[in-house]
Order: structure tokens, then sequence, then C-alpha cells
């Protein structure tokens, strides 16, 4: 039988990529006649472990899930995912802008260790240890899908520099604010195309085909032909999943379907269209991985690069979208740090958790790599919470969270138990708040606990 994949023009593979039979793979008819590939080319065999998916979204405000509190819409399929693991209430991203917290959550590191510390293009350096550098050494099959942020085609942080064997998206959020780009760039040794993929369907500016359903359908291709079994010797998969979604650019949702006869502001229809129709991606997912049977040796992270943002007109007071927090997208107060992390495997977290354990991002890569049974790089600042998904007792926990800000005129901010404080900018003085009492950062008590704020200065003098 001759393999569409290993011999097709390029044509046929604008069509596949468009029909969603074969992008990212070999169809699963080849299966058994290309097995060999797999067998030539895998590490000795480990253990059975899991395959690991890590969902991103873009500005997904703390609020903006019914499982945290919504009440505007509803976010069911996140709700049953919530429903069936863990979900955190004290989670941080990386960073308050978007390169910052991408690269925290691929390295490890907190921003004050950190190159980027700006919503700039600084690619990531040959010496920057990713988690799918980590998993792939040891034998996971890694893909990228949506967008980067952190280093383009003929760089050291290009992403298959950086651990991933696939790759579908952009390379910097600028691009992917078109949701009907007449281009994809792909990396897919497979079938050894490398480039940009030409969307015809949307050239001349027209909308023929919508990019996060590109995405969704790339996504549950992979899963499919990669799904571990004797002709891979069960060899589990890393796949990262970058929506722009709910961040709001040009032509960003096809339609305000289900909310098109609320009395809502236009920009407001948008937005929580844009947050059903992500939701409703996540279902179509978990479906594939019911039907083939891999919801148990699946684990599942979703989470958000940030706080929400006010791209396209959106106001997030209007769903109250950072939840009881002080701030947005671009702050370093809470509103703009503390997002939705949802944690799913069934059978080894258990149903129904909800944990304020503070973790942030830069705690997915020894997490990942706990799960996958092998060691973290050790020069990184996060800590594996492996035994609180297992609702277990977690006997080590940061003493702080630090953030720096470059883009905010050198903002800083650090978290110790329930204590906070702020820097807008590098000379402004300190802000001290209590989250226990005061989580909105409504109240600056730095002036009547002096102690405290000189523990603070001691930490922010040895940071970075």
């Amino acid at each position: 039988m001759k393999s569409t994949c290993f011999n097709c023009s390029r044509r046929t593979l604008i069509l596949a990529l468009l029909s969603g039979t074969a992008l990212f793979g070999f169809s699963p008819g080849a299966r058994a006649e290309l097995s060999f590939i797999f067998t030539n080319s895998t590490p000795a065999a480990m253990p059975r472990r899991p395959s690991i998916i890590l969902i991103v979204a873009d500005g997904l405000g703390y609020d903006d899930l019914s499982c945290y509190g919504q009440t505007k819409f509803q976010t069911p399929n996140l709700d049953r995912l919530a429903a069936g693991g863990i979900r955190f209430t004290s989670y941080y991203a990386g960073d308050a802008v978007s390169s910052p917290s991408r690269a925290a959550l691929m390295l490890g590191k907190d921003s004050g260790h950190l190159k980027q510390r700006a919503d700039v293009d600084v690619p990531l350096t040959a010496d920057d240890i990713t988690v799918a550098q980590v998993l792939k050494q040891s034998g996971y099959h890694t893909a990228l899908i949506g967008e980067w942020d952190l280093g383009g085609d003929g760089t050291s942080g290009a992403p298959w520099n950086k651990g991933f064997d696939e790759f579908a998206g952009y390379f910097d959020s600028a691009d992917a604010e078109n949701y009907y780009a007449d281009y994809i760039w792909r990396h897919d040794p497979t079938t050894g195309f490398h480039g940009r993929e030409m969307l015809y369907p949307n050239t001349g500016e027209k909308k023929g085909q919508y990019l996060p359903d590109i995405f969704t359908t790339a996504a549950i291709n992979f899963v499919k032909n990669n799904q571990p079994d004797q002709f891979n010797r069960y060899r589990p998969f890393f796949l990262l999943l970058n929506y722009k979604m709910p961040g709001v650019g040009k032509a960003a949702v096809p339609t305000d379907a289900p909310f098109s006869g609320e009395s809502w502001p236009q920009p407001e229809k948008n937005q929580a269209a844009m947050i059903a129709r992500l939701d409703g991606y996540i279902g179509q997912l978990l479906e594939q991985l019911q039907k083939l049977g891999m919801t148990n040796n699946t684990v599942i992270f979703f989470t958000s690069d940030t706080g929400p943002q006010t791209n396209g007109g959106v106001g997030p007071k209007f769903f109250r979208s950072a939840g009881p927090f002080r701030g947005i997208r671009g702050d370093l107060y809470d509103g703009g740090l503390r997002v939705p992390m949802i944690a799913h495997w069934p059978g080894k977290i258990p149903a129904g958790q909800v944990s304020d354990f503070p973790c942030a991002a830069w705690d997915f890569l020894p997490t990942a790599t706990d799960i996958a049974l092998i060691q973290s790089p050790t020069n990184i600042d996060g800590i594996s919470i492996l035994t609180t998904l297992f609702n277990q007792t977690q006997t080590n926990r940061h003493e702080s969270f630090y953030w720096k800000l470059q883009s905010r005129d050198e903002a800083q901010a650090v978290r110790m138990g329930d204590w906070k404080v702020m820097r807008s900018k590098a000379d402004a003085p300190l802000e001290l708040y209590n989250l226990k009492t005061d989580p909105g950062e409504t109240n600056n008590v730095a002036g009547k606990n002096p102690d405290v704020i000189k523990r603070f200065q001691g930490v922010l003098k040895n940071s970075r």
C-alpha cells in the first residue's frame, strides 16, 4: 500500500490540512505498515507512562469559567474536566504578559531568571532547556500547536530546536491575532515539510478557514496518530496546545452565537462566544480521548497565560473576569497573575478537588517530569506538585513567588505566605497586602507593618 503521507504532493498536503484527514502524521490506516519507523528510533522500553496534554488559553481570567464562578455564561466541558480532577484557586501565571509567562511555563523558572521580561520577541537560547526537550529525551513524542512567542525560524528558540518533534502554528502573537490568516507555519519531519503552508480559502482576506478550528483538528489528529500502542511500543506523547483565545484580534470570532440575542455590548458578546467556542474545543478533544480509550492514561492540564485583557474593546469588569482580584493582563496585582489551573487524570487524581495550595507556572515542568518518571533539570525554580494532585500532603512548598516586569518600568511583586508586596516601578514605594483578609489588594497596609516590609526588602534585595 502506498503511503500518502510520505509521497504526497504539496497540494495533497494542503487538502489534507483543510479536510483534517492527515494533519500531524500519517493516516491511522497506515500505522501497521509504518510501525518500523517508531521501533527503530524509540529509546529502550520504560514502564508505560501517561501522555501529557497542556492546554493554554490566552488572556483567560480567573472568573471566566463557570467552575470558577462565571454566572453569565457556562463552560460545561471545562467544568466537567475540573469536576473529574482538581481545580486550583491560588495558581499564578508566569508573568502578567505573554512571552515571559510562556517562558516560565516551558523552563520551570520565574521571571527573575528569564531573559523574557516584557511582551516582546526574545528567543529562547541554546542553553535554555524546555519541558519538551526533557520529555522528548526520555522517549516522549512531542508536538506544539498554536502560538509560540519564544523564537522563530532561524533562531535557537524555534520550536523544533526546543524539543518539539512537530509544530503547526505561529511564532509570535502578532501573526496569531489574525484568525483567518492565509498561511500556517508547519514543521513535520514525517512528511519532510518545513515552512509556510498556504491556506488558500483565506487568501484575498477571505474567511474560509478559522484558525482555532484547524488547530483543534490538528490536536485531535495528533492524538489519533500517536496513541500509545504496540506499533510505537506504547510511546507516550506530550502535546502543547496554545490557543489564541479568548485574546481578541482581527476577525476574532465567526459568530457571536449563542449570545446574539443578549443585550450586552458587542465586544462582550464576542468574548463570551470565544470562550464558549474554546470550551467546545475541549469537549471535542475529551470525546476523542474517550473514543480511543486513552482517558485513564492521559494527564490533561488547562490554564491561561495571563489574566484578562482589554483587546477588542472588552471590559473585564462586565463578566467580572478577574474574579475578586484587582488588575488585568499587564498588572502584577493578582488579577493579572492569578488564573485558572485544572488538572485531570482519572484513577490517579481524585475527582472533585479544590485546592488553595499556592503554585505557579514554573511548577509545571517538575510536575510533568515526575509524571513521566524522570529527573528534572536542577537549575529551576519550580517544585513538583504531584502529591497535591494526588490529594496527599505536600511536604515542600515555595517560600516566595517572584515576578518582575520590565515593560512596566521594572515593576516587581513578591508573595510570601498570605503577604504580597507590589512595586509599580523601580523607585516606587512598596505596597503591602494581606491576601487572606484582602484578596482584592485594596488596602495597602505597608505603613502599619514595618517588620513585614523589612523582610520583603531583604527578599527583593537578594532577588535576581
